[in-house]
C-alpha cells in the first residue's frame, strides 16, 4: 500500500471529479465510507446532488480564516489496495491521525472524508483549517504516511517478500595460474610464470617473442621495441591472460589503464558519473542562486533525476509483468520503488520558493567587545540551518476547478499488486 499525496486549491472542483465518471470513466460507483465533519451530516451530503453542501461543511473552518487561508488549503492522499469498505474506513482513521490531520480524541481536528470511486483505490480529503482557526503543519506528512501505510500493509500482510535463494552447489575453487610482466632495467619486458601451451599462445598472439633454452620456455619484447609498444603489447597480453583466468601481475609502467584518466571514472555507469558531478556541483555552489540551479536538475517535474529515476523504475516493472506473468511480486516490488519516489517528489514540492531565501538571510547585528574573538561567518550558519530543510511542504499545483482536480488524483501508472 502506497499512498500519494497531493494539494489543491478548490474542493469543488475536486470532488466534483471524485464523484464524477474520472478519466476513460474509470470511477464506479462513488461513495463515502468515512469521515469527520464536526457536527455536518456528512453521511447524508455526500451523494452527488448535495456536494454544494458538502463542500461547505468540509471548507466552513477555511472559510472562516478569511485573508489568512492558504491559497491549497485542501489536502488529497489518494490509496490503492486490495480492502473492503471497512478495511479502508479504518485505514483512513489510522492516516489521519497518524499525520495529524485528525488526531484520536482531538476536538479541534481538521476536517475530512474519505472516498472510494474505484475497486482498488480510495481517497482522503481534508481541508487544513482546525476547528480552533490554526492551520495544520503539513510538513513531514508524506514521511508519516508512508511509514504508516507500510506497518498497515505488513499488518495486513500485503508486503511482498523476496524468493528465498536456492543455495548452490558446493564450488571446488582451483588457484589460477599465475604470470608476471616486469619491465627490465635493460628496456626489454619480460613475462614469467606460467609455461602451457595456452598462456604462450596468448602470450604471441600480443606480440611477445618466445624463446626456449636451457632455462625453459620464456616471453620477451626486444630492447628496442618502443616504450609506446611495449605498454600496449603488454597490457593487451595482460587483459587475454585475465579472461583466460590465469592470474596477472602487470608491471604499473606497463598498465595503459593507469597512464591516461578515463573520460568516465565509473566505466559503463555514466549515469552514477553524472549524478557524481551534479553532487559536486551542489556541494561547491557558492551562493543561493549556485545551490538553486544545481537542486533543479535534481527535482525539476519533467526532466530532474528524480523523475528519469521514478520513469525507469516504473518502465521496470512493467517490462518484468510483460517478460513473464508469473513474476508478478518482482514486478510489484520495483512497482513499490517507483512510488516511493514519487512520495519523495511530492515531499520537495515547493521548495524551489524556499531555496530562493536561501543565502539572502539579514546578516545578525552583533555587539562588538574588546579582544573578542571573530565570530563565524553568518552566511554559513544560514546555510546550515536552511528553511527549506525545516519547512518542506508537500504541495503540488493542481490549479482551480473540476479540470485541476482531475490532474491531483490521475491514478498511478504503476500497476498494483495483483493476486493468484
Amino acid at each position: 500500500m502506497i499512498a500519494q499525496l497531493q494539494r489543491a486549491s478548490n474542493t469543488a472542483g475536486l470532488l466534483s471529479y471524485l464523484y464524477g465518471p474520472g478519466e476513460h470513466g474509470s470511477h464506479a460507483s462513488p461513495r463515502l465510507i468515512s469521515g469527520d465533519g464536526h457536527g455536518a451530516p456528512i453521511e447524508l451530503l455526500a451523494e452527488p446532488g448535495s456536494l454544494p453542501y458538502l463542500v461547505h461543511a468540509l471548507d466552513a473552518p477555511v472559510e472562516r480564516l478569511g485573508a489568512r487561508a492558504p491559497e491549497q488549503s485542501t489536502w488529497v492522499c489518494s490509496l490503492r489496495s486490495d480492502l473492503t469498505d471497512s478495511q479502508w474506513a479504518a485505514v483512513a482513521r489510522r492516516l489521519v491521525a497518524a499525520t495529524g490531520i485528525a488526531p484520536d480524541g482531538d476536538p479541534d481536528a481538521c476536517r475530512w472524508i474519505a472516498l472510494r470511486n474505484q475497486p482498488r483505490q480510495v481517497h482522503v480529503v481534508a481541508t487544513l483549517a482546525r476547528e480552533d482557526g490554526s492551520l495544520h503543519n503539513a510538513y513531514r506528512d508524506a514521511f508519516h504516511l508512508q511509514t504508516e501505510c507500510h506497518r498497515i500493509a505488513a499488518e495486513l500482510g500485503h508486503l511482498p517478500t523476496a524468493p528465498h535463494p536456492i543455495p548452490r552447489a558446493q564450488e571446488t575453487h582451483v588457484p589460477a595460474p599465475s604470470i608476471t610482466i616486469t619491465a627490465e632495467p635493460s628496456g626489454s619486458v619480460s613475462a614469467k610464470g606460467a609455461s602451457d601451451d595456452l598462456s604462450a599462445t596468448l602470450l604471441k598472439h600480443a606480440g611477445f617473442q618466445q624463446i626456449e633454452d636451457w632455462y625453459g620456455r620464456r616471453h620477451r619484447l626486444p630492447t628496442t621495441t618502443p616504450a609506446a609498444d611495449r605498454a600496449a603489447i603488454a597490457s593487451h597480453a595482460a587483459e587475454m591472460l585475465r579472461a583466460a583466468r590465469y592470474g596477472v601481475d602487470l608491471d604499473p609502467s606497463l598498465d595503459t589503464a593507469r597512464m591516461t584518466t578515463p573520460a568516465n571514472p565509473l566505466g559503463p555507469y555514466t549515469a552514477g558519473a553524472e549524478l557524481l558531478r551534479l553532487t559536486d556541483q551542489i556541494r561547491s555552489a557558492e551562493n543561493g542562486a549556485d545551490l538553486r540551479q544545481a537542486v533543479d536538475y535534481l527535482l525539476h517535474p519533467e526532466h530532474g533525476v528524480l523523475e528519469r529515476v521514478r520513469e525507469a523504475l516504473e518502465a521496470t516493472g512493467e517490462q518484468i509483468a510483460d517478460l513473464d506473468d508469473e513474476a508478478y511480486q518482482l514486478a510489484d516490488r520495483f512497482g513499490f520503488a517507483a512510488e516511493f519516489v514519487s512520495s519523495a517528489q511530492s515531499e520537495l514540492v515547493g521548495s524551489d520558493s524556499e531555496l530562493r531565501r536561501v543565502g539572502n538571510s539579514p546578516q545578525p547585528q552583533t555587539e562588538t567587545r574588546p579582544h573578542s574573538p571573530k565570530l563565524p561567518d553568518s552566511r554559513s550558519t544560514a546555510l546550515a540551518t536552511s528553511p527549506a530543510a525545516a519547512k518542506a511542504k508537500v504541495s503540488s499545483a493542481l490549479g482551480a476547478g473540476a479540470a485541476d482536480a482531475s490532474a491531483a488524483v490521475r491514478p498511478s501508472q504503476v500497476p498494483g499488486p495483483r493476486t493468484r
